[in-house]
């Protein structure tokens, strides 16, 4: 079975950080493309970041820009997110994904992602 599995959410004040993690596991997860999204509720699931099989290029939604890091370890089959400097409006349930398509010159859109966790809840507040 196919799985990948989010943890590392939780509560935290504003300002402060938070590293989600997310582990594969059913089949190899290092050729793919691998993105992290979020979901407020009432809202529609918005990107955050994403990271190509290397490593090498990223990108990051311009909200979360300067305060996230996205990474990836494809020996251990996981993608990581470090978030610092966390505001009230990053309060979501975060997804991470994994697409079979390569990450090219844009970051792929949400139907572009065949694979999907189970969501970890990150909560800021004051």
């Amino acid at each position: 079975q196919v799985q990948l599995v989010e943890t590392g959410g939780g509560l935290v004040q504003i300002g402060g950080s938070l590293r989600l993690s997310c582990v594969g596991a059913g089949r190899t997860f290092a050729n793919n493309a691998m993105g992290w999204f979020r979901q407020a509720p009432g809202k529609e699931r918005d990107f955050v970041a994403s990271i190509n099989w290397s490593g090498g290029s990223t990108y990051y939604a311009d909200s979360v820009k300067g305060r996230f890091t996205i990474s990836r370890d494809n020996a251990k089959n996981a993608v990581y997110l470090q978030m610092n400097s966390l505001k009230p409006e990053d309060t979501a349930v975060y997804y991470c994904a994994a697409s079979n398509y390569l990450l090219g010159d844009r970051p792929l859109s949400v139907g572009e992602y065949t694979y999907w966790g189970q969501g970890t809840q990150v909560t800021v507040s004051s």
